[in-house]
Order: structure tokens, then C-alpha cells, then sequence
């Protein structure tokens, strides 16, 4: 599996340990950068260009590490045909992939031990979308939105 990491100086470190973990168990893994510490760098430029990649290369995945991952994850969804999740645990991860078939995982540095958030990031990448009718519906609906921008039929409804 092709697999994009993304940091800031926050998740610099966690970056740097996942692209050897990730290179370990087998995966060919591209880094997004930054390539070099920098104390005041920014992540939206980097959570973008993982997505940016990840949905030009068909089948691959990507990482987006920051502080607490929050940015980094509502960066990357910019990006039309992103779905990125924030793993926080290990529902959140597996889940993330089997129910919305997400193709980046956010992972906040400073918000888990680097063997959980390595736990989290193999969990997530070794998990596949479990391809039911209810999940495939729900993600052509976001497609269709970030194609149309029309709001799918059930928004509006009163219950």
C-alpha cells in the first residue's frame, strides 16, 4: 500500500517514527513533509497536499499529524474526494475505514504515545472498507455533494 504522511513541527517526531514503522511492515510511504524542523511552520499546506495526493493516486491512503489533529483533518477534507477521520482510539481508526471508507487518518502528536498513535495509524491503514449498501450510499452522497453542492434529500427533514 501507498501510504502519504503529512506534519507539522508538532507531529514531527511521530511523523519521522511512522515513515520507518509504516516502511517496516511493508508499505511504500511517501513524505509530505515538512522535511525539516520548523518551530512556526504551518499544516494546512501539508494536510492539503496529502490529500491532494491521495486522491489523484486511486487505492492509496494518507496521514496527517499535528498537535491535536483537529486542523489537520478539517485540512485535508478540503480537499474534494477526501474523507479524513480523526483516530482518537481504536473504534475511531477501524471504524473510520470500515464504515466511510476514510483514505487519510488524522492523528493529534501530542495527544497519544507514540506506540498508541503507531497502534492507531496500522489499525487504520490495515483495515478495509467493509463495502455495505448503507456505508456505500452515505459516501455517494458526499460525492455527490462535493460534485453537485446540493444538500442530499434527507437534510431538511423534521423527526
Amino acid at each position: 500500500m501507498r501510504v502519504y504522511l503529512g506534519s507539522d513541527h508538532a507531529g514531527f517526531e511521530l511523523k519521522a517514527h511512522l515513515l520507518d514503522e509504516l516502511r517496516a511492515q511493508g508499505h511504500q510511504v511517501i513524505d509530505c513533509g515538512a522535511t525539516t524542523y520548523q518551530p512556526d511552520d504551518d499544516y494546512p499546506g501539508f494536510c492539503i497536499d496529502v490529500g491532494t495526493r491521495v486522491v489523484a493516486d486511486t487505492g492509496t491512503l494518507g496521514v496527517v499529524i499535528g498537535g491535536s489533529g483537529n486542523g489537520e483533518a478539517i485540512s485535508a477534507n478540503k480537499v474534494d474526494g477526501v474523507r479524513a477521520a480523526l483516530a482518537w482510539n481504536e473504534d475511531t481508526a477501524r471504524l473510520g475505514r470500515e464504515h466511510n471508507d476514510a483514505n487519510v487518518v488524522a492523528i493529534g502528536a501530542r495527544m497519544h504515545p507514540v506506540d498508541i498513535a503507531t497502534a492507531l495509524v496500522t489499525l487504520f491503514v490495515a483495515t478495509p472498507f467493509s463495502t455495505g449498501d448503507r456505508h456505500r450510499r452515505r459516501i455517494a452522497q458526499i460525492a455527490d455533494y462535493e460534485r453537485a453542492r446540493a444538500v442530499p434529500g434527507s437534510a431538511g427533514r423534521s423527526g
